[in-house]
């Protein structure tokens, strides 16, 4: 997608990652967009100056913000 690594399901891109900022970019309902763009979690995702409706950047999280993360993870792991 737009030449960003991405992920797909049945040939739809869903998810990338912006290359030059690292950002996650996400496509949620519109509406979702709006909702995490107000709530300052996400930003709108405008690579050429106009946002689009139904994709949101999510910027690089700090390592603070991180560091419970992979302490998280063994609780989603059937085992």
């Amino acid at each position: 997608m737009m030449g960003f690594p991405c992920l797909r399901i049945n040939g739809v891109f869903y998810a990338c990652v912006k290359r030059s900022t690292g950002n996650l970019i996400v496509k949620p309902s519109a509406d979702r967009v709006t909702e995490l763009v107000v709530s300052d979690v996400g930003i709108p995702f405008a690579p050429h100056g106009t946002a689009f409706r139904e994709w949101v950047a999510f910027p690089v999280p700090g390592e603070d913000e991180l560091a419970d993360l992979p302490a998280e993870a063994p609780a989603f792991v059937d085992g």
